[in-house]
């Protein structure tokens, strides 16, 4: 669609400037700009999530992050013998 709008001289500058080095058009610079404003917004609306907490103060000795198999069998705990 096609509009007229009016914007600050320098901003028209700079959004002129993003566009050329990014190789890019001015109607995509704002396209992009509005959308992210746009966003922004959405998620500034939305109610904080709270995640649940545990109690404890620190992490068990011999817990490795890096390890997500051990961590996950730290979690479940052992394993019933099939036998």
């Amino acid at each position: 669609m096609r509009t007229t709008i009016k914007i600050n001289d320098q901003l028209l500058k700079e959004a002129k400037a993003r566009a050329a080095r990014s190789g890019s058009t001015l109607n995509a610079v704002v396209e992009d700009a509005l959308r992210e404003a746009f966003a922004r917004r959405r998620d500034a609306n939305r109610p904080p999530v709270e995640l649940p907490t545990f109690p404890g103060s620190q992490l068990q000795s011999g817990v490795d992050l890096d390890d997500g198999v051990a961590l996950i069998d730290r979690m479940e705990g052992p394993t019933p013998d099939p036998a």
